[in-house]
């Protein structure tokens, strides 16, 4: 029978998304990939230093047991395969289990995530995030100057997630930057038994949930939040939106407006996704965040 991940919550993610390579590739950045590669190769017995998305992925991965592998986590990175060994040396020396890696020496990878079935792709890469998500898959650039994770949840992966144009589709979004704040509420309430699309996040929330509701042998649990600009009014169309998918969160933060980042800082999640760079920047500074390049806010020229 051949091998299938078919039944997994797979998740795809780049060498700098998981591990802190940063001096590395300020020397790449320079124009000089062979002096990279050559930096790589002579650090090949130094293990990489845990980076933004590394408590996310050991969480995950925590799900699996003797019995059960719940969760794939696959490296897809632009790096050479010489340096890919550093990568999978530096999963071994943090505790990460990494079998499988693409490798693609400066190309895009992302055209990859399709025979993965991936659920999640998370990226430094900006570019190879925007082609992600412009192939339907739930895609996040890493930002590598966030606050790592804490610590206070060794058993639950914690996870929050922006609204429109994050789990929903930006139709709201749209009316809003359109006509201001009075016609999106007013759209919203007349509007607040009809669920909104589906946004490019759905797909991992359902995928988040179907990993809780299957329960495990192990005390990993899952905790998500909600943590939105929305209020009220516009808040019961949100709810309603999750009711209809059959997916609950375990947390919703209505802040109309108000700045995420001092409330994520007390949910501590290990990562916020947000399509907006000025929420996602701000929350930066709290917790790992990542950009959603979705919806209107990120086609604005």
């Amino acid at each position: 029978m051949a091998v299938t991940l078919d039944d997994k919550l797979v998740v795809a993610i780049s060498s700098r998304a998981l591990f802190d390579f940063e001096e590395e590739n300020a020397l790449f950045e320079s124009g000089d990939p062979a002096a990279y590669m050559k930096l790589q190769l002579e650090r090949l017995d130094v293990p990489a230093r845990p980076g933004i998305a590394y408590s996310l992925i050991k969480k995950l991965l925590a799900f699996n047991d003797d019995k059960m592998q719940r969760v794939e986590v696959v490296i897809l990175s632009r790096n050479d395969p010489v340096s890919g060994m550093r990568v999978f040396r530096s999963g071994v020396a943090n505790e990460i289990k990494l079998v499988r890696g693409v490798f693609t020496q400066g190309r895009s990878p992302f055209k990859y995530l399709r025979p993965l079935g991936a659920k999640l792709f998370l990226s430094a890469n900006a570019d190879d995030v925007r082609e992600a998500l412009a192939a339907g898959f739930p895609a996040a650039r890493v930002l590598t100057e966030s606050m790592l994770a804490g610590t206070n949840y060794p058993h639950e992966v914690r996870i929050a997630f922006d609204g429109d144009a994050v789990l929903f589709s930006d139709e709201a979004e749209q009316v809003f930057q359109a006509r201001g704040l009075d016609a999106f509420q007013q759209h919203e309430l007349s509007k607040a038994l009809q669920p909104l699309r589906e946004g490019p996040f759905k797909p991992f929330l359902a995928a988040l949930h179907l990993l809780q509701q299957a329960g495990s042998t192990t005390p990993m649990r899952v905790r998500t939040a909600l943590v939105t600009a929305r209020s009220a009014p516009a808040h019961e169309r949100a709810i309603r939106t999750l009711m209809s998918w059959n997916i609950r969160v375990d947390e919703a933060m209505f802040l109309g407006g108000l700045a995420k980042g001092e409330f994520l800082r007390e949910f501590e999640p290990d990562f916020f996704f947000d399509d907006q760079t000025g929420h996602v920047d701000h929350a930066a500074r709290h917790v790992p965040s990542g950009h959603v390049a979705a919806g209107i806010t990120n086609t604005k020229h």
